[in-house]
C-alpha cells in the first residue's frame, strides 16, 4: 500500500467506523456490581479472617505496587519509622501480584523497569523480565525496607477522613481497622482497576470466566512459568488482543484443544527481541547506571539528542520517531504534518508487512493488520504471538463491532455460537482517562467535608500533580492524566514522585510542621499552567479506532485539566527540574503550614 493521504485516511476512517458501535464500549463497575464481584477474588492467596486493629502509624500508603513500595522505601531513607501499606491483594507487588497469567512480562526494558536494582545489587535475568521475576524482586524491595511486616493485605480502604482537631487522617477499612496517620499517600497505580466489558448475557455463561489479572490455574492447570496441564480437552475463548492477550495466547495455544481469539481491534505488534541477560552486561557498570539508563531512554522518548541509544528497541526506534518527527528548516506546517504522517504510515506498513511474513493464512493475516496511526493504541511487542495463528487449534474471530452476546455455551458473533469450556477476558484496565477517585475505590473526605471525587468532578485539581487543596498531609503518587507527566517507563516517574514526597516530608518534619495544605492560589496557578499548555488532540485521536487512549472513540471527553504538565505527554525533565528546584529553595512556596 503506497502512501496516498486520501487513500490512507479513507482506510483508517473505515476501520474506525466499523468499531464505533453504540453500547459496545460499556464496562462493568467492579466496585459496585455484585454480579461481577467474583472477578475480583484473589485466586493466589487464601483469605484469612482477622480482628480489626486500631493503630496510629506515621504514614498509611494505599497500594503495595511499584509506586507504593518506592514511596515507602524513600520515606524509610528519610527516617520515617511507622509505615503501614494497605492493599486489597494478598501480598506485595501491585499489578505484578495480580497479573500472573502465562507469558506475562514487562514491555519496557527490565534494566530500567525493575526499581532499585543498584540498591539491591540485582540484575534481571532477561532483557524483558517475566512477571514472576518482577513480583519476587518487588518483594525483595519490600523486605529490604521492612515494608511488608506491618502491611495489611486483603484489606480495602472504605473511607479516609481528615480530622482537623487531631491534624491526622482517620482511615477505615473493610476489616474494621481504624488507622490514624499523619500522612496519607494514595499509590493505587494506573493498572489496578480491571476493565471488564459489559457484554449482554455474560453472567449466564456456565463455565469458568476470569480476567487475566485473576488467572484461574485451577481451570487451566499449571502455575506461573509452567505448562497449562488441564487444557488438553478444553476449548477456550480469549477475548482481547492487547498486551495481555498477545502474551498469554502462545502458552494457551500450546496447551488447549482449541483457542478462539476474539479481536475487536488488532494491536500494532513490533519485534520484542527478548533474550537472556548476557554475563557481560554488568561489567563496567558505574554507580548511578540505572538512573542514567532511564534518562537516556526518556531523552529519546522526548526527542532530545543522546550520544548513544542504550536501549535500542521498538520504543526508541518507532515510538520515539512518531512522537518526535523531524522538522527541517524552512518546512511549512503543512509539509511537516504530511512528513510526520508519512513517517507514521511507513512504520505501520512495516508492522503490516511483518504479519504477511509470519502468518501463513492470507485471510488471517489480513484481519490481524492494524490500520490506524501508530499512537492510536499503546504499541505492543512480541516474538511468538503471530506464530500461534499458524496452528490448527487457533481460530481468529475478527469482530470489530464487538461480541454480540454470551450464552451459557459461549460468545456469539455474527449470529454464530462458539461453544467453549472457559472464557479469558484479556481486556486490560481502566487507565489514562479514568479519574483517580474512581480508581482508588473509596471515599476521601478532606477539610469541610468535601470529597476528593466531588472536588475533582470537573477535572483534577492539584499542585504538581501530587497534592490537592483541602486535603492536608495527603499525597497522590504521580500518574498520567493527573497534572504531572507521562513516562513510557512508569518506574521512572514513580521513583521521582517517591523521592519528592520523602524529601518534602523530611523538610516538614525538620521544621516541626504539624499540618501542610496547598494554597488555593498556588493550586489554581498550576491548573492554569496545565490548561494553557493543553493541545486538543481531538483532530488526530478522533480518526483513531476506539481505545483507552482516545476515551473509546470520544477524545472530546478528555478534559484539559485531566492532562499533563507541558504539551502532549509532558516533559519529564522540565517537571523534575522544576520540583527539585522548588524543594531545594526551601521556602515551600504555595504551601500553608501550621
Amino acid at each position: 500500500m503506497a502512501f496516498d493521504p486520501q487513500v490512507v485516511h479513507a482506510k483508517y476512517r473505515a476501520e474506525r467506523d466499523k468499531r464505533l458501535v453504540a453500547g459496545r464500549t460499556a464496562i462493568r463497575d467492579l466496585n459496585h456490581d455484585e454480579y461481577v464481584a467474583g472477578y475480583r477474588v484473589d485466586p493466589f492467596t487464601a483469605y484469612t479472617a482477622r480482628e480489626g486493629i486500631t493503630d496510629d502509624p506515621d504514614v498509611v500508603i494505599v497500594g503495595g505496587g511499584i509506586a507504593g513500595l518506592l514511596a515507602g522505601a524513600h520515606l524509610r531513607k528519610a527516617g520515617v519509622r511507622r509505615i503501614r501499606i494497605v492493599d486489597q491483594a494478598g501480598g506485595i507487588g501491585g499489578t505484578w501480584y495480580w497479573n500472573r497469567y502465562p507469558g506475562v512480562m514487562c514491555d519496557v526494558e527490565s534494566y530500567q523497569y525493575l526499581p532499585m536494582l543498584e540498591e539491591l545489587d540485582y540484575i534481571p535475568s532477561r532483557r524483558y523480565a517475566y512477571g514472576e521475576e518482577i513480583r519476587l524482586h518487588l518483594q525483595a524491595v519490600a523486605d529490604r525496607f521492612d515494608l511488608g511486616s506491618d502491611a495489611l493485605f486483603h484489606t480495602g480502604v472504605t473511607q479516609a477522613i481528615w480530622d482537623e482537631d487531631a491534624g491526622r487522617w482517620t482511615v477505615h477499612t473493610d476489616r474494621g481497622d481504624v488507622l490514624s496517620c499523619r500522612y496519607y499517600i494514595l499509590a493505587a497505580g494506573i493498572l489496578n482497576l480491571m476493565k471488564l466489558p459489559a457484554i449482554p448475557g455474560m453472567d449466564e455463561f456456565a463455565g469458568p470466566a476470569f480476567h487475566t489479572a485473576r488467572w484461574d490455574y485451577d481451570f487451566t492447570g499449571g502455575s506461573p512459568g509452567q505448562a497449562l496441564t488441564n487444557l488438553g480437552d478444553r476449548v477456550v475463548a480469549l477475548i482481547g488482543t492487547g498486551a495481555s492477550g498477545l502474551q498469554c495466547l502462545p502458552p494457551l495455544a500450546e496447551a488447549a484443544k482449541h483457542v478462539y481469539v476474539f479481536q475487536r481491534t488488532p494491536s500494532a505488534i513490533g519485534v520484542r527481541g527478548n533474550r537472556p541477560t548476557d554475563d557481560s552486561f554488568a561489567e563496567g557498570l558505574q554507580p548511578g547506571w540505572q538512573k542514567a539508563r532511564m534518562d537516556n531512554f526518556q531523552s529519546i522518548m522526548l526527542g532530545r539528542p543522546v550520544d548513544e541509544d542504550l536501549t535500542d528497541d521498538g520504543w526508541t526506534r518507532h515510538y520515539a520517531a512518531v512522537q518526535n518527527p523531524p522538522r527541517h528548516k524552512g518546512m511549512s506546517t503543512e509539509e511537516f504534518m504530511r512528513a510526520a504522517e508519512e513517517l507514521d504510515f511507513g512504520i505501520m506498513e512495516q508492522h503490516r508487512q511483518r504479519i504477511d511474513e509470519l502468518v501463513h493464512k492470507p485471510d488471517v493475516a489480513a484481519a490481524l493488520k492494524p490500520y490506524y496511526r501508530y499512537l492510536c493504541k499503546r504499541p505492543c511487542f512480541h516474538d511468538e504471538y503471530f506464530d500461534a495463528f499458524n496452528r490448527d487449534n487457533v481460530t481468529l474471530i475478527d469482530c470489530p463491532a464487538g461480541i454480540e452476546r454470551i450464552t451459557e455455551q459461549g460468545p456469539v458473533v455474527g449470529g454464530q455460537q462458539y461453544e467453549v469450556d472457559g472464557i479469558v477476558y484479556a481486556t486490560g484496565f481502566e487507565a489514562e482517562v479514568t479519574p483517580l477517585p474512581r480508581r482508588i475505590g473509596h471515599n476521601v473526605i478532606g477539610r469541610g467535608g468535601i470529597s476528593l471525587a466531588g472536588k475533582w468532578a470537573d477535572g483534577a485539581a492539584t499542585l504538581f500533580g501530587m497534592t490537592s487543596h483541602g486535603f492536608p498531609n495527603m499525597f497522590v503518587m504521580p500518574a498520567p492524566g493527573q497534572q504531572s507527566v507521562v513516562t513510557v517507563n512508569y518506574t521512572q516517574l514513580a521513583e521521582f514522585g517517591a523521592e519528592f514526597v520523602a524529601g518534602l516530608v523530611a523538610v516538614l518534619e525538620e521544621r516541626g510542621v504539624r499540618v501542610f495544605d496547598i494554597n488555593p492560589a498556588a493550586e489554581a496557578d498550576w491548573i492554569q499552567q496545565i490548561v494553557d499548555t493543553y493541545v486538543d488532540p481531538s483532530a488526530v485521536l478522533s480518526a483513531c479506532t476506539p481505545s483507552r487512549l482516545n476515551n473509546e472513540g470520544d477524545p472530546g471527553g478528555i478534559r484539559a485539566r485531566d492532562t499533563n504538565f507541558g504539551r502532549g505527554f509532558g516533559d519529564f525533565f522540565a517537571y523534575r527540574e522544576l520540583l527539585q528546584g522548588w524543594l531545594a529553595s526551601g521556602d515551600l512556596e504555595g504551601l500553608d503550614l501550621t
